[in-house]
């Protein structure tokens, strides 16, 4: 009987370590710290109008996905050339920010981050909202989906 729960109390403790561990891994990542880096190197890129320098945070990939109003875009190549054609120059590009609402892990490669976008030009402004799924590649985060509205 008292071989039975000192068990019981081990497997306890382990439980209660491995959950805290798995908290601790979900809350205390660089991940996150990493990601921002990409949207902050993204904004200033964005904000300078170097449209090259701002996909450098996407997936440069066949397989990347955009998805906006006018439907998917797939493809690094062909992102770059909706931007190029939507935002031709940099008044067209105004000046952009970023607002984070939640990040959620989705497994030890992969995140989703959701956010608002506010553009700010000379003769108007725009926004709306985005979610993105950031993967873990060769030991950098990229977008390899952005929903973007």
């Amino acid at each position: 009987m008292q071989k039975s729960i000192l068990l019981f109390i081990l497997v306890l403790i382990s439980c209660i370590g491995f959950a805290q561990n798995t908290l601790k891994t979900k809350s205390g990542s660089s991940d996150i710290p990493e990601i921002e880096k990409v949207l902050e190197m993204q904004t200033k890129a964005w904000n300078e109008g170097n449209i090259e320098k701002f996909m450098e945070g996407y997936w440069n990939s066949d397989s990347l996905s955009f998805v906006g109003k006018n439907g998917v875009t797939k493809g690094w190549k062909a992102t770059l050339e909706r931007y190029k054609k939507t935002y031709p120059d940099k008044t067209a590009m105004g000046k952009l920010t970023f607002t984070l609402i939640s990040k959620e892990r989705l497994g030890s490669e992969n995140y989703l981050v959701i956010g608002k976008w506010h553009l700010q030009r000379e003769k108007d402004e725009v926004g709306g909202h985005f979610s993105l799924i950031w993967k873990k590649i060769k030991g950098n985060w990229y977008i390899t989906c952005d929903h973007t509205s």
